[in-house]
């Protein structure tokens, strides 16, 4: 069975490994390289990947940072080209989190906290084939712990509740749109939740705030996780804004 390609969290990791010591990257029997293997294949259990026996072995993520070595302009500099033998999302990693190492620790330290406190069996994939719906920057992991928390039905229930308790009514917090309104009886009750947490912090605490979550109508909550980053609810209301103000003249 042929190994998958890297997938996002994966390269992630790879990616922080390489860049703690760029100029020296630990080699592939090192103690680093071999716990990030062993975390590697933990995480492939959660997302149920299928691979082979081989599967990110400690010479396969010592590859993976020498991949990285081809876009570094420190290494380049001297003449040199690193591994060429990668694919694509190599490059598009390199160019989101290299020259944004906060963002990048911060991202690997909750991959690696949600591997760790990730279940024996299989994390669900809630909808994440739909039309229009795209994985998150810090990838599939981290990007399951959201829309499994956005699909929980007790939490959904006590946000609507606590909505209707304070407005009267379930409107979209991005457009304003009513089902209720404009739907009637067929509409009471119905709108989606959004957890408005930046998903590199959803595993630093197990418990899940009401304060969390945005009402959202179908539309909206499409729009926000259809493009990558994620746009958040503050920049989609500003879109919105802009647009009616310009319909205004």
């Amino acid at each position: 069975m042929r190994n998958p390609d890297w997938y996002r969290d994966e390269l992630i990791l790879a990616l922080e490994l390489y860049l703690q010591s760029p100029a020296n990257p630990p080699g592939k029997t090192s103690k680093k390289v071999v716990e990030l293997s062993q975390l590697l294949n933990r995480l492939g259990h959660a997302l149920g990947i299928r691979a082979s026996e081989d599967f990110r072995n400690p010479n396969g993520v010592y590859m993976k940072m020498m991949n990285f070595r081809r876009f570094d302009p420190e290494y380049v500099r001297s003449g040199k080209v690193g591994l060429r033998r990668g694919n694509r999302l190599d490059e598009i990693v390199w160019n989101e989190f290299s020259g944004r190492p906060d963002h990048l620790m911060a991202t690997a330290l909750a991959i690696r906290k949600a591997v760790e406190g990730a279940p024996d069996t299989v994390l669900p994939e809630p909808s994440e084939e739909e039309e229009g719906f795209f994985e998150a920057s810090e990838g599939k992991i981290l990007t399951r712990i959201h829309r499994t928390r956005e699909r929980n039905r007790t939490i959904v229930d006590k946000v609507k509740a606590r909505a209707l308790k304070a407005e009267g009514t379930l409107r979209c917090q991005a457009c304003n749109f009513d089902f209720a309104e404009r739907y009637g009886a067929h509409g009471e009750g119905f709108i989606e939740a959004h957890h408005i947490r930046p998903i590199h912090t959803l595993p630093d605490d197990a418990k899940t705030n009401l304060s969390d979550f945005a009402l959202l109508c179908s539309n909206c909550h499409r729009i926000i996780h259809r493009s990558r980053p994620w746009l958040t609810l503050e920049q989609l209301q500003a879109i919105l804004a802009l647009r009616k103000a310009v319909a205004a003249g």
